[in-house]
């Protein structure tokens, strides 16, 4: 095997501006969804209907992580206004452990103008003197190219969780081309969030109401959850032709063992909620492989699934998984990924899948089209033809594996 030639000129298509869906609609659920079946077959309708298609006795994987306000705006003594985008946690490193802090924490963050910043100590923007009890400061520890190192530092004993509450923004994706608004404090937010981390939201699971999660449950649909925390990295464009040279940023993800004892036994149809639920699943193959081979884990890189062949069957891998955790008085896998799903990858563990449509020329329009067996332009013509909205707040579709 080789790292697949794929020229991202391919997965390009028309996208108006009219199509992309600038706000949530009212209700959760009043969404369309596209069916694409396993036939290739495509069919339109509501979200409302999507627990029909779940199979009884399905797994049906949710990632529960949940966005943390992580822009942060600090103004220079001179005036001058300086963005600071909190990526990952630095010192402590562990997210829970940095939310904790009182007083100071470092991130890893993108700055904007960040040529503007001498590395004077810059003050958080506090136009209206709301945020006196804080004084929030910024210290530039280290430049390293495209991310810094910035160190916060606040009065009193608030928890620097709370101390984003207050003084940050939810990072609504840049294409929005909007300011964030209160809607997007409760709606870039699935209703089963629970572990802060993210910088940007699963968005096929905010399609999902109570009324939607409790008919899965009560037909016998398996509901299970993952938790991979969203990087900014799901933002950035490919740059390069050649998708090889595009580098993945790593992204921690945790999967407590009771999920993959289930997952081990291999006689249920796995659905999976949005494409970070999917490339955690499909991490967890390539964890147990380097678990057999090498009696430990480590984060699975980029390219891993396409240098090599595999004769390690599903249940062998997750099972050396369930096997170590055991041996090791552990109750979750908590690893890192930077895996890339492009045409060419094989699927593993997830048969079918929830989410949105992607943007033009995205590593997620690759992921979807290796899902479907390269048809994806046929399903996007389709929603393009029958007034699907696109992309974070826009329209949902149920895809099955080819």
């Amino acid at each position: 095997m080789m790292i697949p030639s794929v020229k991202i000129e391919d997965f390009s298509y028309n996208l108006p501006d009219e199509r992309i869906a600038k706000y949530p609609l009212a209700v959760r659920d009043s969404s369309k969804l596209l069916f694409y079946g396993p036939d290739r077959s495509i069919s339109e309708h509501s979200f409302t209907e999507l627990p029909s298609f779940i199979d009884k006795g399905s797994l049906m994987f949710f990632n529960d992580t949940k966005v943390v306000p992580a822009r942060l705006f600090f103004r220079r003594a001179s005036g001058a206004h300086i963005e600071v985008f909190c990526l990952e946690p630095c010192d402590p490193s562990e997210y829970n452990a940095n939310f904790s802090c009182t007083q100071s924490c470092s991130w890893k963050c993108v700055v904007g103008n960040v040529k503007r910043w001498k590395g004077d100590v810059l003050s958080c923007y506090d136009p209206d003197g709301t945020l006196s009890g804080i004084d929030l400061k910024a210290v530039l520890v280290e430049r390293m190219g495209e991310t810094n190192i910035v160190r916060f530092e606040w009065e009193g004993s608030v928890p620097f969780s709370e101390v984003l509450e207050m003084c940050g923004k939810i990072p609504i994706p840049p294409y929005l081309n909007r300011e964030t608004e209160a809607i997007d404090i409760e709606r870039y937010q699935t209703l089963y969030a629970k572990y802060r981390g993210s910088v940007a939201a699963p968005t096929a699971g905010l399609h999902f109401s109570q009324n939607v999660l409790s008919e899965l449950s009560g037909n016998g649909v398996d509901i299970r959850k993952v938790c991979l925390h969203v990087g900014a990295g799901t933002f950035l464009p490919v740059k390069s032709s050649d998708v090889a040279q595009h580098p993945m940023h790593r992204e921690p993800f945790v999967v407590h063992i009771s999920e993959l004892e289930a997952l081990a036994k291999g006689d249920r149809q796995v659905v999976a909620v949005g494409t970070t639920s999917v490339r955690t699943l499909e991490s967890l193959y390539y964890a147990g492989v380097s678990i057999i081979e090498t009696g430990a884990v480590c984060d699975i890189e980029q390219w891993s699934p396409y240098i090599r062949e595999y004769s390690y069957s599903t249940k062998e891998s997750l099972e050396a998984i369930v096997n170590y955790l055991k041996k090791n008085g552990r109750d979750a896998l908590e690893l890192g990924t930077r895996i890339i799903i492009v045409p060419g990858f094989n699927f593993r563990i997830v048969d079918r899948m929830v989410t949105n449509f992607h943007q033009p020329q995205s590593t997620l329009l690759l992921l979807i089209s290796a899902f479907v067996g390269g048809d994806w332009r046929r399903i996007y013509d389709y929603a393009l033809d029958n007034n699907f909205r696109f992309l974070s707040y826009g329209d949902s579709s149920l895809l099955c594996k080819q």
